[in-house]
Order: structure tokens, then C-alpha cells, then sequence
């Protein structure tokens, strides 16, 4: 099925063209997103981005003054691409639960691409779970930020009829999360063949438990169990 560009990807093909520094500042993110998904963001620095960029360092640090700052714009760079192919193609949906089974197909779908590189959400929280400071405020508002929009499809999904009216959003949405998370290690980590497929099946349990007596049982909500049985 084709998707439509984001708007966030159509408000970047329609904008005046970057001058030269910020392409080039855009083409230094680039590679260090590509770095940080290999290595982390704590194995980034401007010397080894300077010699993948075939720049000075002196060249790379003039766009960004610290490790800090560079950190933190890989985070933001992560952050609007993982919009871009989750959130905003999830959209177009119909609201309730067709739009939040499409977030965590969009999901699930950039984990399986991230099992060979890695997903600085995941890695990022290791590294600095326990070092306050901007970085790791950086990337938990990025994950708050989508935890948030989850739970707000959920919480219209109850709006629709689609999930019982007691459902709690926060519940739901910590047990999708935790599914993601379980996926990673088991793809990633152990290299399980049928983690994709067992994803799939926990997340129609998930939503079977929180739907309506006279839905739980609907073709719909079990269209993918069948298929993977």
C-alpha cells in the first residue's frame, strides 16, 4: 500500500534549498546518525566524524561547538526520520483502531530495518539512563514525545467504540512499548526468526483484552493471528 509523503517530509521538498553551510551541516548529521546507530552516541566525536567526512576538525566543530551539541542534533535527526516513517504515514488511517494498528505496523516495520543497525531510543537509554544532563533530556522528551501520541490513538480508539471505556491508555500503551522493546531483543539480540511473527500475535492479544466483549471476537481483530497461525 502506497503512503503519502509526510507533511514534515513535504515542508522540506517545498522549502528554499539549504545554503551551503547548512547542507553541509545537514550532510555532517547525516553521518553521525549513521555512526551512532553502529557505535552509540557516546562513541561519536568530532575526530572520527571529521575523518568520515573528510573534514578538519576544526571544519566540524564550527557547526555544532561541542560533542554535546552534535549529541543532541543526531537525537533530534532520529527523532524527525522516526516521525516521518511511523507517525505521519499512520495518519491517513481512519481514526481509532485501524490508525493505532498502523503506528505499530510503522513500528514494527522500522525494528525489523533497525535490527542490523541499531535504534539510538534503545541504545541512547543504556548509555545515559543514569547521566543527567542535555543529552538524555533530549532523548526523553523525544520518547515522551511519541509515548504521548500513542496513548492519545489509544485513548481515540476508546473515543471511537474500537477499545472498552475503562481502557487505560498509559496500561496499553506501556504494554505496546514493552512488546517493541521484547522485539528488539529478541530480533536484534538472540536473532530469533519468528520474533517478527510472535510481535504481531501479542499485539492482537493486547488489543483483544482491551476491546469490547461484542468486538474481541471480530474478524479484524483477529485478521493477523490467522494469518500467522
Amino acid at each position: 500500500m502506497s503512503v503519502s509523503p509526510s507533511p514534515r517530509r513535504l515542508a522540506r521538498q517545498d522549502s528554499k534549498p539549504l545554503q551551503k553551510g547548512q547542507q553541509t551541516k545537514a550532510a555532517i548529521v547525516d553521518a553521525a546518525l549513521g555512526l551512532a546507530t553502529q557505535i552509540g552516541l557516546e562513541g561519536l566525536s568530532i575526530g572520527a566524524l571529521a575523518e568520515v567526512m573528510q573534514m578538519s576538525k576544526s571544519g566540524v566543530f564550527a557547526h555544532f561547538g561541542s560533542r554535546e551539541e552534535l549529541q543532541i542534533s543526531v537525537v533530534r535527526e532520529y527523532h524527525t526520520r522516526f516521525e516521518e516513517e511511523v507517525f505521519y504515514p499512520a495518519m491517513s488511517f481512519p481514526r481509532g483502531l485501524p490508525r493505532l494498528r498502523a503506528l505499530f505496523d510503522n513500528w514494527m516495520k522500522r525494528t525489523s530495518v533497525e535490527i542490523d543497525s541499531g535504534c539510538i531510543y534503545i541504545s541512547g537509554a543504556v548509555e545515559f539512563d543514569d547521566r543527567p544532563g542535555p543529552v538524555r533530556d533530549a532523548l526523553a522528551g523525544s520518547v515522551n514525545t511519541w509515548l504521548s501520541a500513542m496513548h492519545r490513538a489509544i485513548d481515540i480508539a476508546v473515543e471511537e467504540g474500537h477499545l472498552r471505556p475503562d481502557t487505560d491508555a498509559a496500561q496499553m500503551g506501556f504494554e505496546i512499548h514493552a512488546l517493541i522493546l521484547a522485539l528488539h531483543y529478541e530480533a536484534r539480540f538472540l536473532r530469533s526468526p519468528q520474533s517478527l511473527k510472535r510481535a504481531v500475535v501479542a499485539f492482537d492479544g493486547i488489543v483483544s483484552r482491551y476491546s469490547p466483549p461484542s468486538q474481541a471476537d471480530h474478524p479484524s481483530v483477529r485478521r493477523r493471528s490467522s494469518k500467522t497461525a
